[in-house]
């Protein structure tokens, strides 16, 4: 099958969420539909949107219920088909591993073991995408077709994640996948309740969103080089406050890359 390979990630380690983000965005075979830390929002998510395969950490210390839960639910959903889980952990208990696999987790990836990277659970399912998307009987693939970014948007967010490590706003910020979305809608004409549909799809508050990227903003220019920042982020800053604010920040990038898309 010719179709790209759709995702969900459940997962409260908001570093990793941003590295896989960032590596999806590079490819032209996988994107990635939906990241959240809470097992409820997930199943919902797999309810409305059926994603060919699922992320799962089973641990959701930082989000809301976990990978087990998740599993079970699915199981009791009436769905056309069942997406391929892939488990992504830090538990190592045999007993859990077990129980698990006898939920449906079709594959488990400890973060533990030695070349465990963003990179290898994205290339997993690479190389699964074939036997996932023929299990799934491809007859929903029509369905999501509006749902997958175009060439032009994949061109525009590796574009623009260049342009935010230019200025030391790198994938280790929380803000920075936020940030990323917010100037991509923005310039795929939704200019209102940015914020809110960020909190909706990562499973946050529209302040904690909004707070995340000004957050980002200022950890870079109190940490970056002034060199560079002067050579890539050339729109006038007020001299009281000392960095962009969050409004002045966004639409400085849809302005650069506006003709992009």
């Amino acid at each position: 099958m010719n179709e790209m390979l759709s995702l969900l990630l459940v997962e409260d380690d908001e570093e990793l969420c941003a590295k896989i983000r960032r590596y999806v965005d590079e490819l032209d075979d996988v994107y990635l539909g939906k990241i959240t830390n809470s097992s409820e929002a997930a199943l919902d998510y797999v309810k409305s949107s059926l994603p060919d395969a699922v992320i799962l950490d089973l641990e959701l210390h930082r989000g809301a219920g976990n990978g087990l839960r998740f599993l079970q639910e699915l199981n009791g959903a009436a769905l056309p088909y069942r997406p391929y889980i892939l488990v992504s952990t830090n538990n190592t208990s045999g007993v859990t591993y077990e129980y698990a696999r006898k939920l449906g987790a079709d594959f488990i990836m400890s973060k533990h073991q030695a070349d465990f990277s963003p990179k290898a659970v994205i290339d997993l399912l690479r190389l699964m995408k074939e036997a996932i998307q023929s299990r799934n009987g491809g007859r929903q693939q029509s369905l999501r077709a509006s749902e997958a970014p175009t060439q032009a948007e994949k061109r525009l967010a590796r574009l623009l994640s260049a342009e935010l490590d230019r200025v030391g706003i790198s994938p280790k910020h929380i803000g920075r996948a936020y940030l990323l979305d917010a100037i991509i809608m923005i310039l795929q004409k939704q200019e209102t309740g940015i914020c809110s549909a960020l909190g909706r799809k990562y499973g946050k508050t529209d302040v904690s969103v909004e707070r995340a990227m000004q957050n980002a903003i200022n950890k870079a220019w109190h940490t970056a080089d002034i060199d560079d920042l002067a050579r890539y982020y050339t729109a006038k800053i007020s001299s009281e406050k000392g960095v962009p604010t969050l409004t002045e920040f966004i639409y400085y990038y849809v302005n650069k890359l506006k003709n992009e898309l």
